[in-house]
């Protein structure tokens, strides 16, 4: 029991004269000055955390900028792809759709042939 007394001795001698919020009181201020000082400080905490928050939403707008940019050149470059897709396919039809024999035969006959070829050079 005489060990709990000095502990809590030592802690009341280690922590006199510290109010709550750790500052340490002296009789050359006054309360209203302490007030103000706490205030001062704050205000300068916030101040640099508003300063922090505009950095940051700065750099994300500059962010969301650059990917829209990236976004709509990519969506141009689908567009055209899509048009030349669009006109191999429809040189496609045209081929499959004429009635000649004779080019329906020709590009049969030279699918085979490079189809034996790679399969003779792969093997």
């Amino acid at each position: 029991m005489n060990t709990r007394r000095d502990i809590r001795g030592n802690r009341a001698a280690l922590f006199d004269g510290i109010e709550e919020g750790g500052i340490r009181a002296s009789s050359s201020y006054s309360s209203h000055e302490i007030d103000e000082h706490d205030n001062e400080r704050a205000m300068e905490g916030l101040q640099d955390r508003v300063i922090l928050l505009k950095r940051l939403s700065g750099d994300i707008n500059e962010e969301v900028d650059n990917h829209n940019r990236m976004l709509d050149r990519m969506g141009n470059d689908m567009d055209s792809s899509r048009g030349v897709l669009s006109g191999t396919m429809d040189r496609f039809k045209t081929v499959f759709e004429t009635k000649s024999s004779r080019r329906m035969f020709t590009l049969v006959a030279s699918f085979v042939v490079v189809f034996l070829v790679i399969y003779y050079l792969t093997r």
